[in-house]
């Protein structure tokens, strides 16, 4: 994946809540076919705050048939960008911007009918909106169930385009609202999603026989709990699509204790990325190779550091890495060799890497 990224003017900018703004950036004409995106992809977003250079990847939450690309950015506490990106930024500004990324979807079937089903919370609507706008557009025979879980309706991120949409596609697409600090009628909405709300809904709302793809975003508590449940119900693996939204999933790299076997011992890394190569030594179990290559003043493509967006994944061709934590990378992926750069650190004496593999 290319490191480049782009000087994009804000076209337009606006809260959809009084703590998360909805911006969207203009695209020159020549730059329109590298910023192509399927639904469900994400922007990463780079900005020089207080002297420091601060890289953040958001959903966008537009659709590929809008011709639009907007994300939304929920303001967080102590979240340098995010409060930057709502109190600072205006329409006009510029913002660097990498070109869209991720694999948050699966394919459009204009011919086929597929029963879809989500479940969100909080911000983690963004990319949720963009992938039932998209599947209601371009599949006329496919239905989609929403379950969005937030504090109150006045913290309900698109609350408008969630309600355009519903208006649009009245039969064949349903959304149900939990909340969590705002009491409801119906017991079954009222507070967080749980396992006994998750035995209800497919007792009394969802047949699981009938249903394609889920897809879930939010805390990362949430989305395994939901994750966990469906296994254990016997939804195959390849039908649960999720993406995190969450502080500890968003953690730096962190170092484990060293095995005995590597105490001492330093392996040779080369990357290869842009048709550049670099090679430096890094002590086995230490530091992860994004890091390391970083601290050699390497311009490499990342985002998160934490393990969730994929920005910094790259093939390992030679040698063995160990991988903290991943949550981005499907099976097929690691059978085919490719790590998250961010999370692995050597434990063989040579280790070879590329990014454009």
């Amino acid at each position: 994946m290319a490191t480049k990224f782009y000087p994009l003017p804000i076209k337009g900018i606006h809260k959809t809540t009084s703590d998360c703004a909805l911006i969207t950036f203009d695209i020159k004409d020549e730059w329109q076919d590298d910023f192509q995106y399927s639904q469900g992809q994400h922007l990463t977003l780079k900005a020089t705050i207080n002297g420091e250079e601060i890289r953040r990847t958001y959903s966008l939450c537009s659709s590929p048939f809008d011709k639009e690309w907007r994300v939304a950015v929920k303001k967080v506490e102590d979240g340098r960008f995010s409060t930057f990106a709502n109190e600072v930024l205006q329409k006009g500004d510029t913002v660097e911007v990498m070109p869209p990324n991720g694999r948050f979807f699966v394919k459009i079937d204009k011919e086929k009918q597929k029963n879809y089903v989500a479940f969100a919370a909080g911000s983690g609507i963004t990319p949720i909106f963009s992938i039932i706008k998209t599947h209601l557009l371009a599949e006329p025979k496919s239905t989609f169930r929403l379950f969005y879980a937030n504090q109150t309706v006045n913290s309900i991120i698109l609350k408008e385009e969630i309600d355009g949409l519903k208006n649009l596609f009245m039969d064949r697409f349903e959304v149900f609202h939990f909340l969590t600090k705002q009491e409801r009628d119906i017991p079954l909405f009222d507070g967080r999603i749980d396992e006994a709300k998750l035995d209800i809904i497919f007792k009394s709302i969802l047949d699981k026989d009938v249903i394609d793809d889920y897809f879930l975003c939010g805390p990362q508590e949430m989305i395994f709990l939901i994750r966990d449940y469906l296994s254990t119900n016997e939804v195959g693996n390849k039908q649960v699509h999720f993406e995190l939204f969450t502080a500890n999933a968003q953690a730096q790299f962190k170092k484990k204790a060293v095995s005995a076997a590597i105490t001492g011992k330093t392996c040779e890394v080369t990357i290869h990325e842009g048709g550049k190569s670099l090679k430096f030594q890094l002590a086995q179990g230490t530091d992860s190779i994004l890091d390391a290559a970083l601290n050699k003043s390497a311009d490499l493509p990342f985002a998160c550091k934490g393990g969730v967006c994929c920005t910094c994944r790259a093939k390992l061709l030679e040698g063995k890495v160990e991988m903290q934590v991943n949550y981005g990378l499907e099976q097929e992926e690691l059978d085919a060799g490719y790590i998250l750069t961010c999370q692995s650190t050597p434990i063989t004496d040579k280790v070879v890497v590329d990014y454009d593999g």
